[in-house]
C-alpha cells in the first residue's frame, strides 16, 4: 500500500490557507479517484482507494499541523507502509507560488508539521512534494502569514499546484518517485 499524506489545520477557518494546501491535494485526489468511505483513526482522516497499480491511502492528519506526525507514524505502522510507500504534500515558504518542488528526502526546513514527520518516523529519508506559498513581506509575521488566504491574484498559481501536485501522486502509483521527480520538478 502507498499512502499520500496532506498536511494542514483541521477546521472551518483554515481550509483555504497557505498551510493547508497539503489538504488542498488530498482533497483535489479524493475528486480524481474513486473514494469510498471516509474513516477516522489515530487522529487523522483517511480513505484506502483500490486502483489498477495497488492500494493508496489518502491521509489529512487532524492533529494540527505541528503534530502530524502523531497521526501518521501509528497509521503507518496499524497498516504496515513502509517509509519508502510515503509521500508528503505540504506548504513551503521558500518556494515562489505557482512552483512545486519534490525531494525525497530533506530537513524539515524550519516547517513545524515536517520537524514532527520526521521525529516520529526517525528518518528524514521519505518522498515530499513541496508546494510553494512565498516568502512574507512588508513586516507580516510567518505563523499570520501561514494562517492567511492566498489573494485575488495568486488564487489561479494555487489552484494550477494543487492540479499539478495531484497529478504528481497520481504518477508515482505506477512510477518511480525519482522519475515522477524528473517530470515534475520546478513545474
Amino acid at each position: 500500500m502507498k499512502m499520500i499524506i496532506g498536511l494542514g489545520n483541521p477546521g472551518k477557518q483554515y481550509e483555504k490557507t497557505r498551510h493547508n494546501v497539503g489538504f488542498q491535494v488530498i482533497d483535489e485526489l479524493s475528486d480524481r479517484l474513486p473514494v469510498n468511505t471516509v474513516q477516522t483513526k489515530f487522529g487523522g482522516m483517511y480513505t484506502v482507494v483500490h486502483r489498477p497499480e495497488g492500494k493508496v491511502m489518502l491521509v489529512k492528519p487532524l492533529t494540527y499541523m505541528n503534530l502530524s506526525g502523531e497521526c501518521v507514524r501509528p497509521l503507518m505502522d496499524y497498516f504496515e507502509v513502509d517509509v519508502e510507500d510515503i509521500v508528503v504534500l505540504y506548504d513551503d515558504l521558500d518556494i515562489a507560488p505557482g512552483t512545486i518542488r519534490l525531494r525525497q528526502k530533506g530537513s524539515a526546513g524550519g516547517h513545524n508539521g515536517m520537524k514532527s514527520l520526521i521525529a516520529h518516523l526517525g528518518t528524514d529519508q521519505f518522498n515530499r512534494i513541496r508546494i510553494g506559498v512565498g516568502r512574507p513581506i512588508g513586516g507580516i509575521k510567518v505563523a499570520d502569514y501561514v494562517l492567511s488566504s492566498f489573494s485575488k491574484e495568486e488564487k489561479p498559481l494555487i489552484e494550477d499546484m494543487v492540479k499539478k501536485s495531484a497529478s504528481a501522486c497520481e504518477a508515482w502509483l505506477g512510477k518511480p518517485f525519482n522519475e515522477v521527480m524528473n517530470n515534475f520538478n520546478g513545474v
